[in-house]
């Protein structure tokens, strides 16, 4: 893989160039070059990638909307951080060019996967953060990801079904079901409890005063569990 170019791309100079080697090898290149010497894969990157992203944007939605309500900050968070937004950043920096596959996944379009997308930007902030620091992090995100979040841009992820329907889709995992498993309350204060399924599945739970509000924090739920 081109680690320079990849600098001139983020605008970064890598430090521990090991590091960023290993956060864009996916465990299918490991598992055929085992023998090779090869560098680890990126899934403990992305375990750490996972816990800097959290910490950071939560720091950032903290001071960019005093008003909000910790559920809100947390759903704020949850559309920030999601599969499909991940690997949307993932995708315009290209990232996908660089990514170590094993011949089995590069033949499948692994790729283009919006799962394996979100995990290598994991991967690669967790790296960032073992080679500069959060501040580093801080001012990556704010150029690749910060810059982005606006009130439309917030409101074109509130769609959580939607976001769960695409990656379904693109994975061609099958059809989901929601279902409404719980109702409680009289007819003016409806309280409704949904799950949704990807064959016999289920996915996430979620609740809300409406079957809509329901479904639509059921496929948040699936989505945030999706990510991890």
């Amino acid at each position: 893989m081109n680690l320079s170019q990849l600098e001139q791309i983020t605008g970064l100079k890598f430090h521990n160039r090991k590091l960023f080697q290993q956060a864009f090898t996916h465990t299918s290149f490991t598992h055929e070059k085992k023998n090779n010497g090869i560098h680890p894969d990126n899934e403990r990157l992305e375990f750490l990638g996972d816990a800097v992203l959290e910490l950071a944007v939560s720091e950032y939605l903290f001071h960019r909307y005093p008003k909000m309500s910790e559920g809100e900050l947390t759903r704020t968070r949850a559309r920030v951080v999601c599969e499909p937004s991940l690997a949307s950043f993932a995708k315009e920096l290209g990232f996908g060019q660089y990514l170590r596959l094993g011949k089995g996944e590069e033949m499948t379009g692994g790729r283009t996967r919006p799962s394996l997308l979100a995990d290598v930007f994991e991967a690669f902030i967790g790296a960032l953060f073992l080679d500069h620091g959060l501040d580093q992090v801080k001012k990556f995100l704010e150029r690749v990801v910060f810059s982005k979040i606006s009130e439309e841009w917030l409101a074109s992820m509130m769609d959580a079904k939607s976001q769960l329907q695409e990656v379904v889709q693109q994975e061609r995992l099958g059809a989901l079901e929601y279902r409404i498993v719980d109702m409680q309350g009289p007819a003016h204060d409806r309280h409704f409890v949904a799950e949704v399924y990807l064959g016999n599945k289920p996915l996430g739970q979620g609740s809300g005063r409406s079957k809509k509000e329901a479904e639509q924090q059921a496929a948040l739920k699936a989505l945030q569990g999706w990510k991890k």
